[in-house]
């Protein structure tokens, strides 16, 4: 069985790629480079250069390489940028990951592993989070996830076609055997902007909001380390191949920390106070999302190794050393 990765250069992606390929899976990544790391793609898998929207191209890939599963990660991410740029979201998000879907349909591949967003959910809506809450996207980049969920979900009635859709909170952190991490241009993931402060590779933090009803009037989130996001990622496409449904999944820990607080855990992991600016709110950032890991836990059996704050903080900084030397 052959599994292939969209984006699987990129952050999370990369990471997958090392969980399959370090319990012998094979494995092929197609991703253009254009956020990736080619250095990052884990040796054993095969790679593919190209654009995640080219349908003979994906369909070669399929037939060549033997795929009968595909985790698909490939996307944009930064949603200040979606609200600037909508279109540009669209077309990358939806667009394209139609064509994906397209593709396996075409080439008789049936299981898809999908990369969704917590932020499909209202801002209004009961914490900690549960799948089932009411969907209200307040971001173009949310709004192209919650659209591809709906793809799946109509294809997935049409066709003998199953699927696991996975809800991200925050991604942070860095692979514990120091092989990948995030490395992209500009990343705007909290953490890792801290981590940069913190060894002097930039002059200061932002705070995006201080006046959102939290505790500390700043935004409040559930951060999950990369490496735990990427064991769900394998345990969800083990589901599928043993026959399982199609489901969708949040992914965090169940624990809300607030912007504030991960400040002082950087400061304590560190000893350095970072200098900060506080900014006006970000457009399309909600006060507080905080999963319910209840569904995950109980279905496929996930069970979180990296849930202390600053194990995830040692590990960011570890990697930002690494790669900037």
């Amino acid at each position: 069985m052959t599994t292939l990765v969209t984006g699987g250069a990129g952050y999370i992606g990369s990471h997958t790629v090392y969980g399959l390929l370090d319990r012998g899976d094979e494995v092929v990544v197609l991703d253009d480079l254009s956020t990736g790391v080619r250095a990052q793609v884990g040796e054993g898998a095969a790679f593919v250069r190209g654009d995640v929207g080219d349908r003979a191209l994906l369909e070669a890939t399929i037939r060549d390489h033997g795929v009968d599963a595909v985790i698909h990660f490939a996307g944009s991410i930064v949603v200040p940028e979606s609200v600037a740029d909508p279109l540009a979201y669209y077309g990358n998000n939806v667009v394209k990951s139609r064509e994906v879907i397209a593709a396996c349909l075409a080439a008789g591949v049936k299981k898809l592993i999908f990369s969704s967003t917590a932020t499909v959910y209202a801002d209004d809506a009961a914490q900690p989070l549960g799948e089932d809450e009411r969907k209200a996207p307040l971001s173009p980049y949310a709004r192209s996830k919650l659209m591809t969920e709906w793809m799946l979900e109509d294809v997935g009635r049409a066709h003998d076609f199953r699927y696991h859709i996975l809800r991200y909170f925050n991604v942070a952190g860095a692979d514990p055997k120091g092989r990948t991490g995030q490395s992209t241009p500009k990343a705007t993931h909290l953490i890792k902007r801290a981590a940069q402060v913190a060894l002097g590779r930039l002059p200061h933090l932002d705070i995006f909001g201080t006046d959102y009803p939290t505790p500390d009037g700043t935004g409040v989130r559930d951060y999950i380390h990369v490496t735990d996001l990427a064991a769900a990622h394998l345990l969800a496409l083990d589901a599928l191949h043993s026959g399982a449904p199609s489901a969708t999944y949040n992914c965090g820990y169940g624990r809300g920390l607030s912007v504030r607080d991960v400040i002082c855990g950087v400061e304590r992991v560190t000893g350095r106070k970072l200098p900060v600016v506080e900014m006006a709110r970000r457009p399309g950032d909600p006060p507080t999302l905080i999963s319910d890991p209840r569904c995950i836990k109980a279905a496929l059996g996930w069970r979180p190794a990296h849930e202390d704050l600053d194990g995830i903080i040692r590990s960011a900084i570890a990697w930002e050393r690494r790669f900037n030397s």
